[in-house]
C-alpha cells in the first residue's frame, strides 16, 4: 500500500498511507481534487497574478501582493527551511507533488470555473504552499489599523482614536474553550470552538484525516497547506487556536530619493542606502487587456506599500514635507521564517508536552493556543513571534530614520492557566494583552464563561448549545439611551417601540422581529452619527492604495465602537440623546416588516459569481457580539460576509465521540454532492460525527 483514499458520508476524506510523506503527496492530491479553483484562486493571489483571469477588481490586491512582496518572501522562507528543517522542505515538496499530479491531469474536468473564466490550471512550486498561508494571513493582524489611528488622529485629535478603539475593528476572530476533566461528565476534557473568518465558497478550511504508521490526526486543514495547523486531535491530544490580536507588524515612514542609480533610504544612522528596486508588470483581464507597470521599492525596514520617492499619486506628502513613503516590517519578510516547522511536529504531538514544544516553532499568525490531552495535561498560551520595540510602533507609523523606533528582540510569549477548570479564548484581553492594542470586547468570552458556569458538568453533546448562542450583550447602551428617553418626547409610534424593544429578550435569533427592529434602530443611529459634522470631517479617507480603504471607512468604524461612542463622557459635543431619538422615530416611523433573518443573511465570498440561478443564501442569527458571530457592518448592511468558518468539538474521552461541521460542504465542486450538504447542519447548530472506524468509510481508491 502507497495510499488509499476514503470517504465518510459528507465526502470528508480519511487518507492513509505507509509513511508521512507519501501522505503529504496524497493529501496534496485529495486538496487539489476537491478544491483546484479554490487554491489556484489562492496561488495567483499570493503571486499578485489573479488580475489576469478575474480582471480589474482583482488590481488592488496584485499590486498590494507584488509590492509587500509576498511571493519572494515565501522563497525566502522555504529555502531557510530547506537548510534549517530538510525533513518538513521535503513533506512539503510531497504535498506540492501531490498538488501538480492532479492539476495536471483531470483539476479542470472537475472544477467548471477554469473554463469560465479561461485559465488552465498552472504548476506550483516547493514554496506556493507558504505563499498561499502568507497571503491569508499578511492583513490577519489588521496593520492597517494604524493608518486608520493616523487618520483620525489629524481629523479628530488624538482623543478621538480611543473613542472609535471599540476593542477591534472587527476584521478577525473566533471562540474557543476548554473544560478540563474536572468539570465533564467523562473526566476527559473537551475543547470547542468555532473560527470566525469571511465565509468563502469553497470554505477556508477543510475537514481531513491524515493517518499513517507514525500518527492518526483528524482536524481542519487550510486548502494548499499540508498538514493540519490550526484545529486537530491526534487521539491523545488536541489543540485549537483563536485570533491572539497581537500587534507584530510596523509601519515606518520613509524618506526616499532618485539617484542615478536607483532610490535610497536615509536610515536611523543617519546614512542614506541603496534601497532595493525593480518593476514588475501586473496583466488585467477585461474586454480590452492590459498590463499595468509597478516599481517594487524595498527598504532595510522592508517593502515600500505605499507611496515612493515621489510620495502618492496626488503628490501627498508627510507632514514635515517629503513625499510620503510607508514600508511594512513584518517577521517572517525579517526572520525568513514562517513557523511551518511545527506542522509535522503537532501531527506527531501525543501529549500536551509535544504540542507546547511545537507552538514554540509557531511564527505567523500570533494565537492563543489551548490544548488538552488524555493524561489529563492541559495547556492555555501564545504562539507566534512578535518584537520588542518602542510603544508608539504598535499605535501609528513611526520614522525609519530614528533609531528609537527599531527592533531589538522577540517577546516571550505569554501563558496562562485554568479558571475553575475552563479556559475561554474569545479575541478578548487575556494572555495576550501585553502584546496588542485593541482587543475584542470581552461580551462573547463573558457570555461564554457564563454558559460553562451554569451546570458543574458538560459532555461533547451539550457543546453545540453554547456555538449557537445569540445573547447580544453589546446592546445595553443603545437600550438605556432608549430607557433614558422621556415619553413625552416620543410620538405614540416610536414610544411604542421604544418599550417594545426594552421589553426584547436581547437574542438576535433568525426568526425574532424584536431583533429586526433592534439592529434597524441601531443603523439608522449609526448613520445619523456618521453623518454629523462633528464626525464626517473623518469620512473621506486619504489617498492610499484601495487595499486599505476597509480600515478608513468611517460608517464601519462608527457601528463597530458605538458601544464607546455611547458611553463615552463627550462625543465631540454631538447631542446622542437626540440622535437616539431621532433614529427611533426613523424606524418607528418605517418599521421593518419581517424578522432579523429577513434581512440577516450570508454573503459568502466568490472569485468568480454562481453560474445558472444564483443560491438563496440562508437566513442568520447571531451578530457580531454574540457568541454566535454572524457579523454584519452595523449602519451598512445586514448581510454577513464573516461567520462561524467551522465549529468543532474534540472530546478527549473517546475520539470518536468528536463532531465537526463546516458551512458548506467537503467539496468545492459546484454540482457535487457535497458541495452545501453540511449547511443544513451548519445553519440548525448541529455538527456531524468524526468517524474514526475505517470499516465505516467508502473507500475511494487506491493510490
Amino acid at each position: 500500500m502507497t495510499g488509499e483514499i476514503f470517504r465518510d458520508p459528507w465526502g470528508i476524506p480519511h487518507l492513509r498511507a505507509d509513511g508521512a510523506h507519501e501522505l503529504a503527496r496524497l493529501q496534496g492530491r485529495v486538496t487539489a481534487r476537491d478544491r483546484a479553483w479554490q487554491i489556484e484562486v489562492e496561488r495567483h493571489r499570493a503571486q499578485g497574478t489573479s488580475a489576469a483571469f478575474l480582471g480589474a477588481e482583482a488590481l488592488p490586491w496584485d499590486r498590494f501582493a507584488r509590492r509587500v512582496r509576498l511571493a519572494d518572501t515565501a522563497r525566502r522562507c522555504f529555502t531557510a527551511l530547506e537548510r534549517e528543517d530538510p525533513e518538513s522542505a521535503a513533506w512539503v515538496r510531497a504535498y506540492v507533488a501531490g498538488v501538480n499530479d492532479v492539476l495536471a491531469s483531470d483539476g479542470t474536468v472537475r472544477a467548471p470555473e477554469f473554463a469560465r473564466a479561461g485559465l488552465s490550471p498552472g504548476r506550483w512550486e516547493p514554496w506556493t504552499p507558504l505563499a498561499v498561508w502568507l497571503g491569508t494571513h499578511i492583513l490577519f493582524a489588521g496593520f492597517p489599523a494604524k493608518l486608520w489611528r493616523e487618520h483620525v488622529t489629524t481629523r479628530l485629535g488624538a482623543g478621538a482614536v480611543g473613542l472609535f478603539a471599540a476593542d477591534g475593528p472587527g476584521t478577525s476572530g473566533s471562540n474557543g474553550w476548554l473544560v478540563a476533566g474536572e468539570r465533564t461528565v467523562t473526566g476527559h476534557a473537551v475543547i470547542a470552538g468555532d473560527p470566525h473568518r469571511f465565509i468563502e465558497d469553497p470554505g477556508v478550511y477543510q475537514q481531513i484525516r491524515l493517518s499513517c504508521p507514525e500518527f492518526d490526526v483528524v482536524g481542519l486543514a487550510v486548502p494548499g497547506v499540508p498538514g493540519i495547523a490550526h484545529f486537530g486531535h491526534t487521539g491523545t491530544v488536541a489543540w485549537a487556536i483563536t485570533n491572539a490580536m497581537a500587534d507584530y507588524q510596523d509601519l515606518y515612514r520613509e524618506r526616499l530619493r532618485r539617484t542615478g542609480a536607483g532610490v535610497e533610504a536615509l536610515g536611523p544612522d543617519g546614512t542614506w542606502r541603496r534601497a532595493a528596486r525593480h518593476t514588475e508588470t501586473i496583466e488585467v483581464a477585461g474586454e480590452d487587456p492590459v498590463e499595468i507597470e509597478i516599481e517594487v521599492v524595498e527598504t532595510d525596514r522592508g517593502p515600500v506599500v505605499i507611496g515612493g520617492p515621489e510620495g502618492l499619486d496626488d503628490g501627498v506628502t508627510d507632514p514635515g514635507g517629503p513625499p510620503l513613503a510607508v514600508a511594512l516590517r513584518y517577521p517572517p519578510r525579517v526572520t525568513a521564517d514562517l513557523g511551518f516547522g511545527a506542522l509535522l511536529p503537532l501531527l506527531r504531538a501525543r501529549r500536551v508536552a509535544d504540542v507546547d514544544r511545537a507552538a514554540d516553532r509557531w511564527a505567523e499568525p500570533v494565537n492563543v493556543l489551548v490544548a488538552a490531552d488524555t493524561d489529563g495535561d492541559t495547556l492555555h498560551r501564545v504562539a507566534g513571534r512578535v518584537p520588542v520595540r518602542a510603544e508608539a510602533n504598535r499605535t501609528r507609523l513611526v520614522p525609519a530614520w530614528d533609531p528609537e523606533y527599531a527592533w531589538r528582540g522577540w517577546h516571550e510569549p505569554p501563558r496562562d492557566g485554568l479558571t475553575d477548570g475552563i479556559a475561554v479564548m474569545a479575541n478578548q484581553r487575556g494572555p495576550a494583552a501585553p502584546l496588542g492594542v485593541e482587543f475584542a470586547p470581552p461580551h462573547r468570552a463573558r457570555r461564554i464563561a457564563t454558559l460553562l458556569g451554569r451546570r458543574p458538568r458538560w459532555s461533547a453533546a451539550d457543546m453545540a448549545a453554547i456555538h449557537t448562542d445569540t445573547h447580544l450583550a453589546s446592546a445595553a447602551p443603545l437600550l438605556e439611551h432608549l430607557a433614558a428617553l422621556g415619553t413625552e418626547d416620543l410620538t405614540g409610534p416610536a414610544a411604542t417601540l421604544r418599550d417594545r424593544l426594552l421589553r426584547w429578550d436581547r437574542h438576535m435569533d433568525a426568526d425574532s422581529a424584536d431583533a429586526a427592529a433592534f439592529a434597524a434602530v441601531r443603523t439608522a443611529l449609526v448613520r445619523r452619527l456618521a453623518a454629523h459634522p462633528a464626525l464626517a470631517t473623518a469620512a473621506t479617507p486619504p489617498p492610499y492604495p484601495e487595499v486599505f480603504r476597509p480600515w478608513l471607512a468611517l460608517l464601519p468604524r462608527v457601528g463597530y465602537a458605538l458601544e464607546h461612542l455611547l458611553t463615552a463622557e463627550d462625543l465631540f459635543g454631538i447631542d446622542r440623546p437626540a440622535a437616539v431619538r431621532a433614529a427611533l422615530e426613523e424606524v418607528a416611523a418605517e418599521p421593518p416588516a419581517g424578522t432579523w433573518g429577513d434581512t440577516h443573511r450570508l454573503a459568502p465570498w466568490r472569485a468568480l459569481p454562481p453560474s445558472g440561478t444564483p443560491h438563496d443564501e440562508p437566513r442568520l442569527s447571531g451578530d457580531h457580539d454574540c457568541v454566535l458571530c454572524t457579523s454584519p457592518v452595523p449602519g451598512l448592511t445586514d448581510l454577513a460576509a464573516r461567520g462561524p468558518a467551522a465549529r468543532y468539538v474534540w472530546d478527549l474521552a473517546r475520539r470518536e465521540d468528536s463532531r465537526w461541521v463546516v458551512p458548506h460542504g467537503a467539496s468545492g465542486v459546484p454540482g457535487s454532492p457535497h458541495h452545501r450538504d453540511q449547511q443544513p447542519l451548519w445553519l440548525a447548530g448541529d455538527l456531524a460525527p468524526v468517524l474514526t472506524d475505517w470499516a465505516q468509510l467508502t473507500k475511494e481508491t487506491d493510490v
